[in-house]
């Protein structure tokens, strides 16, 4: 990372950041033209858990390519200032890249959306149908590098 100083090195101040974020983004590659979506998620672990349609465009990459990026970011605010080339941005982000698999045992399926549910309520115990299952593809990313930055100023 570049600018050290704005480098965010502390592991539970990463998962801090990771656990609070509403969003996530992920990026992926189809061939030489990049995608990205946004989209919800779960972490748990050192992953993180995505649901999708069973179909689309996301899918098809991945099926092809399974490497993706992924940033989160918390409170992203303008900071305008008097000379344009001084405004900047306050915000907390992480970026991490990994490797995405589908999961196809039931189990899993229910605990990872179990994990997304989680990250948005704080109750403990859901209940996934049969038919829900079957019409969801459940995503795993196992994270292999990720980088924590805090602008504040």
């Amino acid at each position: 990372m570049r600018r050290k100083d704005k480098e965010i090195t502390d592991k539970k101040e990463i998962e801090r950041i990771i656990r609070k974020a509403e969003f996530c983004r992920i990026a992926l590659a189809d061939g030489d033209t990049p995608y990205i979506v946004p989209m919800v998620y779960g972490y748990e672990d050192g992953t993180i858990y995505l649901h999708s349609a069973n179909e689309g465009k996301k899918i098809e990459i991945l099926k092809k390519n399974n490497i993706v990026c992924f940033e989160v970011e918390l409170n992203p605010q303008l900071l305008k200032r008097p000379v344009a080339c001084s405004w900047s941005v306050k915000y907390e982000s992480v970026i991490a890249t990994g490797r995405a698999s589908f999961i196809t045992n039931e189990e899993e399926k229910r605990s990872a959306l179990a994990c997304i549910m989680r990250h948005y309520s704080s109750n403990e115990h859901f209940d996934f149908p049969k038919e829900m299952l079957k019409a969801t593809t459940l995503i795993k990313i196992e994270i292999q590098e990720i980088h924590g930055k805090r602008s504040l100023d």
